[in-house]
């Protein structure tokens, strides 16, 4: 059957997809609705329901399993599901919710695996110590949670994808510009998301903890770093370098930054994470996309389309 993200304008939709998310609002005229977004293996997609009530809400929370009949239409040069039927999975019908998670590409043990080669490029004990047992205290949930709710790496193992990409990156920067502290970057790679583990809920109908609501990652982070510090019983500006590392990853202020770069390799990194994340989704954006034809809107890129050359 053809996924979710590879039908067009106009194709009929009978699928079994997950909700993903699930929200509930009221029209102009005072008439309740809710917003889904439903997702298979291959990605997500929108969707309205209307004249809602609170037997729907139950119904359709996030987590569950549905499978809906409609077509696509475009909205506002973005893809959206038509709903003409939805109802729960049956108990006896063959679909689980691992069989409708996205998840990175290549496997999360191989992503692993790459990752901690990079602590052999690293000669600070400092740095690596801290970076090693932060890495250990998380590995689980690092190994297999998104890296963000929606636009990039939204995805199972999605967090261990976008920081081995990130390495990757950050490997090559180091070749061109020999300058470039190699500990403090990597360590600034690997630890910049960590504390993702404490704000989302993990791979499945991802949302915000309470505590990523009212902290934040970076916050999260900082703290973490700091009580790392205080357990391996490490002191030395390091520590402190670290800390701005994690804090002035998103650049701005108005990006979200408690601070901005204040070191070569904070200003590196900020560009890395950047590239990376909106690489992540013009990849997947054009994936679904015909040669010859424009992406749908991407709210993460200034609510842009992007164009697919015919020729490769």
């Amino acid at each position: 059957m053809t996924k979710i993200t590879q039908l067009r304008v106009g194709d009929p939709v009978d699928h079994f997809l997950l909700i993903k998310q699930s929200s509930k609002g009221v029209t102009t005229v005072g008439k309740p609705f809710m917003s889904l977004v439903l997702q298979d293996k291959s990605g997500d997609i929108e969707a309205k329901l209307w004249d809602t009530n609170d037997e729907h809400e139950k119904l359709f929370a996030a987590g569950q399993i549905v499978r809906v009949g409609g077509e696509i239409q475009d909205y506002r040069g973005k893809f959206q599901l038509r709903v003409k039927s939805i109802r729960p999975v049956k108990t006896d019908e063959p679909i689980e919710i691992q069989d409708l998670v996205p998840s990175s590409e290549k496997p999360k043990e191989e992503l692993m695996e790459e990752l901690m080669q990079y602590f052999f490029e690293m000669k600070n004990p400092v740095i690596q110590r801290i970076t090693r047992h932060l890495l250990k205290k998380h590995q689980v949930a690092f190994m297999t949670y998104p890296a963000a709710m929606k636009n990039h790496h939204d995805y199972a193992s999605g967090l261990i994808d976008h920081v081995v990409s990130m390495l990757r990156l950050g490997k090559s920067l180091c070749e061109l510009y020999p300058t470039l502290n190699k500990d403090l970057l990597y360590a600034g790679i690997i630890l910049h998301d960590i504390g993702k583990v404490a704000e989302l809920t993990g791979p499945v109908a991802t949302t915000y903890t309470v505590e990523g609501n009212l902290l934040g990652h970076i916050t999260i982070m900082v703290n973490e770093i700091s009580k790392a510090a205080e357990e391996l019983e490490i002191e030395g500006e390091e520590i402190m370098l670290l800390q701005h590392m994690v804090l002035s990853h998103h650049g701005k202020e108005e990006w979200g930054s408690p601070k901005r770069p204040m070191l070569r390799e904070a200003e590196i990194l900020h560009y890395i994470d950047n590239i990376d994340a909106k690489m992540n989704m013009l990849n997947r954006a054009l994936d679904k996309t015909e040669p010859g034809e424009f992406t749908e809107r991407l709210f993460a890129l200034e609510n842009r389309s992007f164009y697919k050359p015919t020729f490769e």
